[in-house]
């Protein structure tokens, strides 16, 4: 089977055309072109962030795993530009505060990052594999779930009763090269999307990166 996966993950990087069509759901397509950017030192792309993010609300829906809702990586730039008046379509016919975790993944120019909230504890953590402070990312993102939480149930959140928290790198795996931010962020979120501590280090990024090939292409995370 190792073999199998390996040689169809090969062919994903060096076969046929950039736009190839490899993979298709959550409303999004995904081309070899793409698929490339999984490749060593590779920069990922939206659309590997999205789709990655799609297969984790979708396990999330399988019995054992917090229920998991994905931003998608273009959120947190309009929340910024707009503010929630912008943003609150976002969430048309969800009720964002009916699930356990949240994910919000953030491209900050050039580098990809992590916000998580995580509603049964009210804790809202950043994650930098850069090791910079988020503490106004955070206070950004409480104040829109303040906005929605209002606009949508009529309920007031009380901001005191909430922690937020840049994580520390002593805290989480750090990334040893100036490429791999955005893989740090998928497995950041695969980890929390199934309550376990984060236990990776950046030797496991090449591994990571052929694994995220083999799941794209299948809809399915091993």
């Amino acid at each position: 089977l190792f073999q199998a996966m390996e040689s169809e993950i090969s062919a994903a990087f060096d076969s046929g055309e950039p736009e190839d069509i490899l993979s298709r759901a959550f409303k999004l397509t995904v081309t070899r072109e793409d698929i490339c950017t999984l490749q060593p030192l590779g920069w990922l792309n939206d659309r590997i962030m999205n789709f990655y993010m799609g297969l984790l609300v979708e396990r999330s829906k399988k019995e054992g795993y917090p229920a998991v809702y994905a931003f998608n990586t273009f959120f947190y730039s309009k929340l910024c530009s707009t503010s929630h008046k912008g943003v609150k379509k976002w969430t048309k016919g969800v009720d964002i505060f009916e699930h356990d975790v949240i994910l919000v993944p953030i491209h900050l120019r050039i580098h990809w990052t992590l916000l998580v909230v995580d509603l049964r504890q009210k804790t809202i953590k950043y994650f930098d594999s850069l090791g910079q402070k988020g503490d106004h990312i955070c206070k950004t993102v409480l104040k829109y779930l303040e906005e929605e939480s209002k606009e949508k149930r009529n309920i007031e959140l009380t901001a005191s009763e909430w922690t937020l928290h840049s994580m520390g790198t002593e805290e989480i795996p750090q990334q040893s090269n100036g490429s791999d931010c955005g893989v740090f962020v998928c497995k950041f979120a695969d980890f929390i999307s199934r309550d376990k501590p984060i236990i990776f280090t950046p030797e496991h990024m090449p591994y990571f990166r052929r694994k995220m090939v083999w799941e794209i292409i299948h809809q399915q995370l091993l």
